[in-house]
């Protein structure tokens, strides 16, 4: 046990772990589309929704995390706790599916961020590359990395890969498009458009806000879990 809580994780890699998955594939590939759907203001409406749900979530969190020790399962090992073995492990079979889906998700989303790749790829050579191209080599470079490395690696990576995210923010705030404005329309009297595909927007948009839960899940595996 000492030599398991020597090796363990501290805060940085929970906070990391949940600020990589908020600021993740749905902020940089799908909040655009968001926008443009719905307009500023029915983004600002997801964004306070979806804040509605996770801000008291986390305070229950932080509040069963200090009355009682949280052990390895993370979110299952809450819900199990406080609701009991019954609902805990109903929830805990989707909280598997969700974690195993996700990861489905999350190579989608790499594979699209080569889009431009296979655009010139196509240009260059009139021959449109099967995405799968990029796809299949990544869950194998991943699932070697893994099985040979350990989880622990994903862990480690998580500093470049926050690193490589706040870059990205601080180049978003300080560049800008190729596009010109083309409207005197402002943020104050931005409309709101397209509602009747609101709550598809925010089903596409709200795995963003869940984000904060994905740090609970490294409970096992803290130095001092309190």
């Amino acid at each position: 046990m000492t030599e398991k809580k020597a090796n363990g994780f501290g805060t940085a890699p929970v906070f990391f772990t949940a600020i990589s998955t908020i600021l993740g594939a749905i902020l940089f590939l799908r909040f655009g589309f968001a926008v443009g759907t719905l307009g500023f203001a029915g983004v600002l409406l997801i964004v306070l929704m979806g804040h509605l749900v996770t801000i008291p979530t986390s305070f229950a969190i932080s509040e069963i995390a200090t009355n009682q020790r949280v052990e390895g399962g993370g979110e299952y090992f809450i819900i199990s706790r406080s609701f009991g073995l019954n609902i805990g492990g109903t929830i805990g079979i989707a909280l598997f599916l969700s974690q195993a889906i996700s990861v489905a998700f999350y190579v989608i989303a790499f594979t699209e961020a080569f889009e431009p790749f296979f655009n010139w790829f196509y240009g260059r050579y009139g021959f449109e590359l099967p995405r799968q191209a990029i796809s299949l080599p990544a869950m194998g470079i991943l699932a070697v990395l893994i099985l040979r490395k350990g989880a622990n690696m994903g862990v480690k990576a998580l500093y470049v890969v926050v690193a490589i995210l706040f870059i990205s923010l601080v180049l978003f705030f300080i560049g800008k498009t190729e596009y010109s404005q083309t409207a005197a329309a402002g943020i104050t009297d931005s409309p709101l458009r397209n509602m009747d595909n609101f709550f598809l927007v925010f089903a596409i948009i709200f795995p963003a806000f869940t984000g904060m839960t994905a740090g609970v899940g490294l409970s096992g595996d803290l130095k001092n879990p309190g």
